[in-house]
């Protein structure tokens, strides 16, 4: 009977611990993003300290994971021990980032970093959700270079929005892969890290993760996880909105720019300095206990797009004129709209530090006997960035000086938007157009064979924000010529349209829509009206019923802005940000803020309903896609360059070599979001804000030193 009992006793305690054992035991520190992530979706798990411990701790025919918490610096490090015992218990193995996998795999090469690379998928483990050639973020990758057969996922540089269009390249890397006879997954990067790293699309993530630990626990119900991003949109695609929305939007974008970390204090400019004139164009992100500067010395380009396997980015340091004026004017109108004082003070920092103290209006732009006495730099103490005269960054830093101007009430830079005016002008040929870029060394023997040439340039991203000053400079000055020249070229491009257009895409219809709404202010014409209708109606196409723009190219792009017709060319120009029509991106840095700008300018001078709609619903979805983050606050209030309205989430092909799909500008279209969400609090128009601007008087007085 005792014997009887003994036995009965045993079975149920074996039965008893069989039931209570975690499904999972994971090797980790309890800050494991895999381990919270199991946690917060009531899955059954318990956390070990090491790889040994872990595989002692398991139930037989359990699971294990044994992750990398040291990484990228230290790889998991187990021996011939630990996988004795989880054959003898019978166990299941993940394992990422290892030293070795004894008697199995010798990784005799150190940790390759991903460049260009991707995460694709190269089997068909994950479903119809994630078939094979689906494309994957792996924001900073360090993964360990072995050959194996059939791979579950790979890194590799492909093109493609989120497929590899040209299929896998030659040259591709294991990531993920199965020892199927042994019951051990092996990544030979660490996958666990996924929230806090930003692995992207995130859905894709959790269906990668559900895979694999379905597969290492076959028996159990498939698990639903749940996983927060850190960097998320504001509010999703039907959630309820504020009523004061736009408003918080706004307050949203002014409070970044002051909390970004990228206004220069005294204590970074050497460090800036130094890596600017060694053309280095990125920076760690500084400690946020780094007091942030007050707009004298400067605010730094924005954020890389590349992140870090901490979640964060880069700084990009180029210190950039229209970067600065653009940043001015939504902390000036933060002074207007919410009497923040501290936002218009630097403000007026921002552009007294270019015009005044910087050099980016100083050498041969201070030079009266020069051909680019007035113009503005491209950007200061890198002599790639001070030697160049883009039209349109001329024109963004004089439309933010402009309403900067207005916001503060100021007539203290009407003698520097006078000078950068006829600088600009002088330099545009006698057909209206003024070409991408002019040089300080192709000024150096003057002006005045610009001003005679007639050059022809079909493209409104560098040309039509220039116009648009000249149009309101007409206004400022009654000087004739701007009006002339200006037509001429607005009513040649539009005779060209839209096939003589250089890219026939949304980005140009965008950035044209301004100086057509301004044209129609001078001189309301119907040819005017149906031009403005034109290009505004053909853009809005690509409207969504949630309010967002795609991009849409009517060719594969041309010059610098291509999309990549390779796996190779993928990261080797500027692109956009879809491979195809259809992808469903929109464009915040190059597109959609000098859309609302354009639409809303438009909408007030042609009382046109349908303008108006779409500028609301296009108000109203950048609204829910500014970011939101407390985990990286220095992000929170702006907007990433792409977003996915398909996956609502931030989203893209990121082939652009300097701008990719998270890269956060401190101006361009971004700026003009937030510039256009205040005029819409303010019931005014960029147009009727800024008449009280009047630089009519230095104009006349430098007109004849410089024009004639």
């Amino acid at each position: 009977m005792n014997t009887i009992c003994a036995l009965i006793i045993t079975l149920l305690a074996s039965a008893f611990q069989a039931t209570t054992a975690p499904r999972f035991v994971l090797s980790c520190s309890p800050t494991n993003d895999l381990f919270r992530v199991l946690k917060n979706s009531e899955a059954s798990c318990a956390r070990a300290a090491t790889p040994i411990e872990a595989v002692n701790r398991a139930a037989k025919g359990g699971t294990v994971l044994l992750l990398a918490d040291g990484y990228p610096a230290h790889r998991v490090s187990i021996d011939q021990a630990v996988l004795a015992v989880a054959d003898a218990r019978n166990l299941r193995v993940y394992l990422e980032y290892p030293e070795t996998i004894p008697g199995l795999v010798s990784f005799s090469n150190a940790p390759r970093a991903a460049v260009w690379e991707r995460g694709v998928v190269a089997a068909d483990h994950f479903g119809n959700e994630l078939p094979p050639l689906s494309i994957l973020a792996l924001h900073e990758c360090y993964f360990l270079p072995v050959k194996v057969e059939k791979p579950w996922l790979v890194a590799g540089r492909v093109a493609g929005f989120d497929r590899a269009v040209y299929g896998l390249p030659t040259n591709s890397f294991p990531l993920l892969f199965e020892i199927p006879e042994r019951r051990i997954i092996v990544a030979t990067t660490k996958l666990s890290g996924f929230v806090t790293a930003r692995y992207a699309p995130s859905a894709h993530w959790l269906l990668i993760w559900e895979t694999i630990l379905s597969r290492l626990s076959p028996d159990s119900p498939p698990l639903t996880l749940k996983a927060t991003p850190l960097v998320a949109p504001a509010y999703g695609p039907s959630e309820k909105l504020p009523r004061n929305i736009e408003q918080r939007t706004f307050n949203g974008a002014a409070n970044w720019l002051l909390n970004s970390r990228l206004l220069v204090p005294p204590s970074r400019t050497n460090e800036i300095y130094a890596a600017l004139k060694r053309n280095r164009e990125s920076l760690p992100l500084p400690s946020a206990k780094i007091a942030t500067g007050d707009g004298s010395l400067g605010i730094l380009e924005g954020y890389s797009s590349g992140v870090a396997h901490t979640g964060d980015q880069l700084q990009r340091t180029p210190l950039r004129a229209d970067c600065h004026a653009e940043s001015a004017a939504v902390l000036a109108l933060s002074q207007l709209l919410e009497n923040n004082k501290r936002a218009g003070r630097i403000a007026n920092n921002l552009l007294d530090y270019v015009y005044f103290h910087s050099d980016m209006c100083q050498g041969p732009r201070a030079d009266e006997k020069h051909g680019a006495f007035g113009l503005i730099g491209w950007g200061g103490i890198s002599p790639t960035w001070l030697v160049a005269n883009y039209g349109d960054d001329n024109g963004r830093a004089i439309l933010g000086t402009i309403a900067t101007a207005a916001a503060l009430k100021t007539d203290k830079w009407d003698e520097v938007l006078a000078k950068a005016m006829i600088g600009n002008f002088r330099t545009t040929g006698k057909l209206g157009f003024r070409g991408d870029r002019i040089d300080n060394p192709d000024l150096a023997k003057g002006w005045k064979s610009f001003y005679a040439a007639a050059p022809v340039n079909y493209s409104p991203p560098f040309e039509a924000v220039m116009w648009a000053c000249y149009l309101w400079t007409y206004r400022a000055t009654g000087h004739e010529p701007f009006f002339q020249r200006t037509t001429n070229a607005i009513t040649m491009t539009m005779n060209v349209y839209p096939d003589g257009w250089r890219w026939k895409d949304n980005m140009e219809r965008a950035r044209m829509l301004l100086c057509l709404a301004w044209l129609v202010r001078l001189e309301d014409t119907p040819q005017h009206r149906e031009w403005l209708r034109t290009v505004a109606y053909d853009l809005l196409q690509r409207q969504e019923p949630n309010g967002a723009i795609r991009e849409w190219l009517g060719t594969t792009g041309g010059g610098h802005y291509q999309i990549p017709k390779s796996n190779e060319a993928y990261g080797t120009a500027e692109t956009p940000l879809i491979q195809q029509n259809g992808d469903p991106a929109s464009d915040q840095l190059y597109t959609t803020g000098f859309a609302l700008l354009g639409l809303h300018e438009a909408a007030a001078v042609t009382g046109d309903a349908k303008l108006k709609r779409a500028a609301d619903k296009l108000a109203e979805f950048l609204c829910r896609i500014q970011i939101r983050s407390k985990e990286k606050s220095y992000l929170n209030g702006w907007w990433f360059r792409a977003f996915d309205d398909r996956r609502w989430e931030y989203w893209a092909s990121s082939a652009d070599m300097g701008w990719g799909a998270w890269s956060v500008e401190a101006g361009w279209g971004q700026s003009w979001t937030a510039v256009t969400l205040a005029l819409r609090q303010k019931k005014t128009t960029f147009w009727e804000l800024t008449e009280p601007v009047r630089i009519r008087e230095e104009f006349d007085r430098w007109k004849p030193k410089m024009l004639e």
